[in-house]
């Protein structure tokens, strides 16, 4: 049935069907706003719309969706700031959670042009405790219509409640899967890649090399004597370290480069291309130039192999790697050591 209708044309069971299927079949929370916005104005005859949803964030009232208001009006009014201290009517009827009707329009500026205006607050119960989403705010060229139309009006504004509630239910799910999928790929002390994510991406990095026929390099460093920082300044000092290692290592790579927590005071960078060298020279003398922490330099021993005349396959390179890290370790550390030959 056509949204044009005239109100005295679509029944009240129509009106609500509509209603509800704006809420139940809109995967958008604009669109089913506007829909039951566009209802709402339909029933009661209303010249003027808007819809505004409150932040909690940053205490704020946001414009999501309007009708019949000028573009510039909408967006002068786009937000009302301070909503839990505002006297803007708006925010009043957010925080009383109760409907306003307004014989005089002209001091509500996003309805301008209207004379009399309806609030409706969106509210929904939590807990068994009602909490305020934000309001409708519906403006009337001549006077307000009758109580039995006003009050009609108020199931639409619970539907656009039940709309904001749930997309906010659903970015919310959204927000936390993120952050799980983060937390599963994430070393939690460093925010580096950790070693599950730096394995699968080896693998695929290797791989990529070997069809497009281009070097791949990887880089393996260890804290030098981070067993003595630990003993000196306690776990405390340990992760201090570890974090200002991870910042520089974050900060001096590349954007195609990845760079993972290997495991304890280790760290790996996959460096696509042909500069991993200088990458990896890099991130030595970044380290070095670091602060003491407990009077203690940070230094860090780096090895580094390449595909594919060091290895072809993520096994290989890793073997060669551990072992070029571990001669520049064994040469007193602070330094970068290319992969030498396995003795046979």
């Amino acid at each position: 049935m056509s949204r044009e209708r005239s109100r005295h044309e679509r029944s009240g069971s129509e009106l609500f069907a509509a209603a509800a299927a704006a809420v139940a079949r809109s995967d958008d929370l604009d669109d089913a706003l506007a829909e039951l916005l566009g209802l709402a104005g339909e029933h009661l005859g209303a010249s003027i719309g808007v819809a505004y949803i409150l932040d909690p964030d940053h205490d704020e009232l946001e414009l999501a969706v309007t009708f019949g208001i000028a573009k510039q009006v909408a967006a002068d009014a786009s937000s009302v700031k301070s909503a839990t201290e505002s006297d803007n009517p708006l925010a009043e009827v957010t925080r009383s959670r109760h409907t306003l009707e307004v014989d005089d329009a002209s001091h509500l500026p996003v309805l301008r042009g209207a004379t009399t205006a309806l609030l409706l607050p969106l509210v929904v119960r939590r807990d068994g405790i009602e909490v305020s989403l934000g309001t409708i705010g519906l403006g009337f060229a001549g006077p307000l219509p009758s109580r039995e139309m006003l009050e009609s009006a108020e199931p639409l504004a619970d539907l656009a409640a039940v709309a904001v509630e749930r997309a906010l239910a659903l970015s919310l799910g959204s927000e936390r899967a993120e952050w799980f999928d983060r937390l599963a790929h994430t070393d939690p002390l460093t925010g580096l890649a950790n070693r599950r994510t730096l394995d699968r991406l080896l693998e695929l990095e290797v791989a990529r090399a070997g069809r497009q026929g281009v070097a791949l390099s990887i880089a393996l460093f260890e804290v030098d004597h981070f067993e003595e920082i630990q003993r000196a300044g306690g776990n405390a000092a340990g992760d201090e370290v570890l974090r200002h290692v991870a910042q520089v290592f974050a900060e001096s790579v590349r954007l195609v480069d990845t760079v993972a927590r290997y495991g304890g005071d280790q760290f790996m960078i996959l460096a696509p291309g042909p500069d991993g060298l200088i990458v990896t020279e890099r991130l030595v003398r970044g380290v070095a130039a670091l602060p003491p922490v407990g009077n203690k330099s940070i230094t860090v021993s780096a090895g580094i192999a390449g595909f594919p005349l060091d290895g072809r396959t993520p096994d290989e390179l890793l073997e060669i790697v551990e072992r070029a890290m571990q001669a520049a370790s064994d040469a007193g550390g602070g330094r970068l050591v290319a992969p030498t030959p396995a003795k046979g």
